[in-house]
């Protein structure tokens, strides 16, 4: 098959970067509509919680059986698919008669957009074959992540106060269905050579174990964190956490392969993700319930209180990625986790909330470090892998980085329903340190080493894909 043209080329791109900005902004959005959603269904701080974690939860659980799927059907088909089940949820969700009907629906959303991102990133993958605008196309679908942090707060806040918090689904009705027609008309089919097997009980094990451990600590609050609901729960996830590592380590074609844990880079970047956007989803669900409830501002002046926050992560994404590419991760890892680490200190021990000029330079900090520890998740995680194995090795960086945000939303809001709101601080701000311990331990040489021994086990015969590795 010939390759498409340069036009058609930055064409797929541009619907693929469409998908990507409708699941990133629907994120943002909520975050600024919980406290209406709040009193509309005169919810408790478990049930916002639920709004983001149900959809986190399923999402994080499919990422890599849509991946495989995709590879074994078709891209396109299951794209496709994915656009129809994520604009479907969002019309649900704007419909939604009650609170457990809308986490229900935020459900059906993630269905969707799990056949999304991680596919759509292959479809870029195939469609840009020179590394050099392979390089760029990722470079302009990184950025849409900071466009839609830096519209989402504002464009959530003007929809919620103009027309109501239903408004904030309509958004994905436009874009979702003009994707779809792109999508049908230029977007072409393409598999993997060789896809890998069905792993059903391997994804039986993955939905248990994350979504008894979500439960557990969103409704420990409430059940009482020694009840028997609550100890069968994380009993629940000790079991299906065993089970599939003892499970996938005999398989020949994995789910999840445990050897690719053998890899510093690899367990650090994934350990790494999870902090950072455990830190990033607890950040938000806490700010966004502080500026509307405690100050009393509106949902659009909360959003322009979040707007520092949001660009400098859009200044910051950038310049983490040629850091990467020039320095190599560890630079922006540090950096990183100083600034996440250094903005929660700020909330935890120097009363942030107190003043606006705290305020502001807490976000403009956690901004810049969620800004630039972004780029190097990825770089990091296939830092060493096989060429076969590198996608497979993103895909479970970026599951990381949904399990992570789910964890935040419910343990920092297991936190606030305690009324431990300055531990609530003090666990953001180890995310912080997590992030910059591991970022200094698995980048250097010994990381290295332990990448490349992982590499020899799951392909001895191929060469590991090199990327920049600082010292």
């Amino acid at each position: 098959m010939p390759e498409p043209s340069y036009r058609r080329r930055l064409l797929v791109l541009g619907i693929c970067c469409m998908s990507l900005l409708i699941v990133s902004l629907d994120n943002t959005i909520l975050n600024v509509a919980l406290p209406s959603m709040q009193k509309d269904f005169h919810a408790s701080v478990s049930g916002l919680q639920w709004t983001i974690d149900a959809y986190l939860v399923v999402i994080a659980s499919l990422l890599l059986l849509s991946g495989s799927t995709a590879d074994r059907l078709g891209r396109k088909k299951i794209f496709r698919i994915g656009l129809v089940f994520f604009t479907l949820g969002s019309v649900l969700c704007s419909l939604a008669p009650g609170l457990g009907w809308l986490i229900v629906f935020r459900m059906v959303q993630a269905v969707g957009g799990s056949m999304l991102n991680p596919v759509a990133m292959s479809i870029i993958t195939n469609t840009f074959s020179d590394p050099r605008e392979r390089a760029r196309a990722i470079g302009v679908w990184g950025g849409v992540v900071g466009i839609s942090m830096a519209a989402g707060p504002i464009v959530g806040g003007a929809l919620v106060e103009s027309v109501g918090w239903r408004s904030i689904f309509w958004i994905n009705l436009p874009i979702g269905l003009l994707a779809l027609v792109l999508t049908a008309r230029y977007i072409p089919e393409s598999k993997a050579q060789r896809a890998r097997r069905v792993d059903p009980v391997g994804q039986v094990l993955v939905i248990a174990l994350l979504g008894s451990l979500t439960y557990g600590i969103i409704e420990g609050s409430d059940a009482g964190w020694t009840s028997p609901l609550i100890i069968g729960c994380f009993a629940v996830t000790v079991l299906a956490l065993l089970a599939l590592t003892r499970y996938e380590g005999r398989r020949a074609d994995p789910l999840i392969d445990t050897r690719f844990f053998r890899s510093a880079p690899f367990s650090g970047a994934t350990v790494i993700a999870v902090s950072s956007f455990a830190a990033l989803g607890g950040f938000l669900f806490l700010n966004t319930l502080y500026l509307q409830n405690d100050r009393g501002l509106s949902a659009l002046d909360a959003g322009l209180y979040m707007v520092p926050m949001a660009l400098m992560c859009l200044v910051f994404a950038p310049l983490s990625g040629r850091l990467v590419g020039s320095r190599g991760p560890r630079l922006p890892l540090i950096m990183a986790g100083t600034a996440m680490t250094a903005s929660g200190v700020l909330f935890a021990g120097f009363d942030a909330q107190s003043s606006n000029a705290l305020l502001f330079t807490s976000y403009v900090l956690f901004g810049i470090g969620f800004g630039l520890v972004n780029a190097p998740i990825t770089n990091t995680a296939v830092s060493g892998m096989p060429r076969a194995q590198a996608g497979v090795a993103a895909a479970v960086a970026s599951t990381s980085r949904q399990i992570g945000q789910s964890l935040g939303v419910a343990v920092v809001g297991a936190a606030l329903a305690a009324g431990l709101h300055d531990a609530a601080w003090w666990i953001i701000t180890g995310c912080g340190v997590s992030v910059l311990v591991l970022g200094t331990l698995t980048t250097g040489r010994w990381a290295r080493g332990t990448a490349d021994r992982a590499a020899a086990l799951l392909v001895p015969v191929e060469e590991p894909l090199r990327v920049p590795v600082s010292s």
